[in-house]
């Protein structure tokens, strides 16, 4: 066998690369301790969030200076725990949304699915800028993650009627089939709800959105309104090593690897045309129940389980269909999904990175914020919370202004966040 040294591609323009059963359990009281403000014993002051925030937005350069000295200065502590049966203390103090926010968006609902395994901190920042009541959220835990963090996601998401863990969780490998399997999964689960959901879409735990719930209704209305978007094209010739020769899994002391065995495979099932597109997506549902249906979805899917990379082929390749439910055969890489700053040999990337990269693309920093914000697309990828907490503060506040700017309801205090 051959290890496999992952590295990813991209081509194209700006995009990347059931009913439900609830167990009673005891309720965790989650909240997050106000960070110590400290002085910055050089200029004398202190580390103003609302001070430092719209100077790094707006690009000026004594605004990145004041980001960088408190981004090395604020030493946030980390979520705690308590044992308390509160959920309404939970969803108020961690600023959730609770009324729909108008009647366009109560009458669009729309349904996530979030894969995560790490950063507790990250995905309730997450969940929360992108909650809305009128939604659906399935929420898939890495199998290997700790016991102590799917304690904590199951303690937040029992308190949502509308969140809900996925019903079978798989031991996820980057590159692997697992990551397609774990949205087939929530997928099986979310067509089986009494919810009337119109388009799903898939995140990671580092995704964070530019748009708001109210502006991605718009987005998808405005060109994409009973279509779908998947982002991708034919399947380049230096892509097909992916979908030619069969790759492994492999777990071990809990890392997990893919491996490319030396067998080719055989050709595509029913004659279909391979596509290359990206691992995210935004679907109808009519599609969602066309993708776990039809023979040869299925086909495609059994097929596809030694390729590499799966989910960069099998959404885009379905759909390409001529009877596909809301087929855009002829979109290329449109669709404004992902925000991304790739690595120099990785992507077209013309903007530099101000965080670090990480497969690739770029962890932000607090100087990518303004290119961040300027951007088209619904969501921007990646974000940390343990190497760069200020730059995703200074981005959910800029989002969460925005979602209350636009809002025709009644404000609630709690919905607005703290400094």
């Amino acid at each position: 066998m051959i290890k496999l040294r992952v590295r990813r591609y991209f081509f194209g323009s700006t995009g990347v690369i059931g009913g439900c059963t609830f167990v009673a359990a005891t309720i965790f009281l989650l909240y997050f301790k106000n960070p110590t403000v400290q002085r910055n014993s050089n200029s004398g002051f202190p580390c103003n969030f609302s001070t430092y925030c719209p100077a790094i937005l707006n690009g000026e350069k004594e605004g990145y200076q004041l980001g960088d000295d408190c981004e090395r200065q604020w030493k946030p502590e980390p979520l705690h725990i308590r044992d308390l049966d509160n959920c309404s203390k939970i969803i108020r103090e961690h600023h959730f949304i609770t009324s729909s926010l108008s009647q366009e968006e109560a009458s669009h609902p729309l349904a996530y699915i979030i894969t995560i395994h790490k950063e507790f901190e990250m995905f309730v920042k997450l969940l929360r800028a992108i909650y809305n009541p009128q939604n659906v959220y399935c929420i898939h835990v890495d199998q290997k993650s700790s016991e102590d963090y799917k304690r904590k996601v199951k303690s937040l998401t029992d308190c949502f009627k509308n969140i809900f863990i996925a019903s079978k969780l798989e031991h996820v490998i980057y590159g692997g089939f697992s990551r397609l399997q774990a949205d087939i999964n929530c997928m099986k689960d979310l067509v089986k709800l009494e919810h009337d959901w119109m388009y799903v879409i898939n995140l990671c735990g580092q995704d964070f959105p530019i748009k708001t719930n109210r502006e991605i209704i718009w987005h998808i209305k405005r060109k994409w309104d009973g279509k779908n978007i998947t982002p991708g094209t034919q399947q380049p010739q230096n892509m097909k090593y992916r979908t030619q020769y069969s790759y492994k899994e492999w777990v071990n002391n809990g890392n997990g690897y893919i491996y490319r065995l030396n067998q080719k495979k055989s050709e595509p099932p029913l004659q279909l045309a391979i596509y290359f597109g990206t691992a995210y997506y935004t679907l109808t549902k009519k599609f969602v129940q066309f993708v776990l249906e039809d023979v040869r979805a299925k086909a495609l899917l059994e097929w596809s389980r030694d390729t590499y990379s799966p989910d960069e082929h099998y959404w885009v390749t379905l759909n390409h269909l001529d009877d596909a439910p809301g087929r855009t055969p002829n979109v290329s890489w449109e669709g404004n999904i992902r925000a991304v700053k790739w690595a120099p040999f990785a992507g077209p990337s013309l903007d530099d990175c101000y965080g670090h990269f990480a497969h690739d693309i770029c962890v932000y920093g607090l100087r990518d914020l303004k290119w961040i914000t300027t951007q088209p697309d619904m969501f921007a990828n990646k974000f940390e919370v343990s190497t760069a907490p200020l730059t995703i503060k200074c981005m959910e506040h800029w989002h969460r202004n925005r979602v209350l700017n636009q809002t025709s309801a009644t404000i609630q205090p709690h919905w607005y966040l703290e400094d």
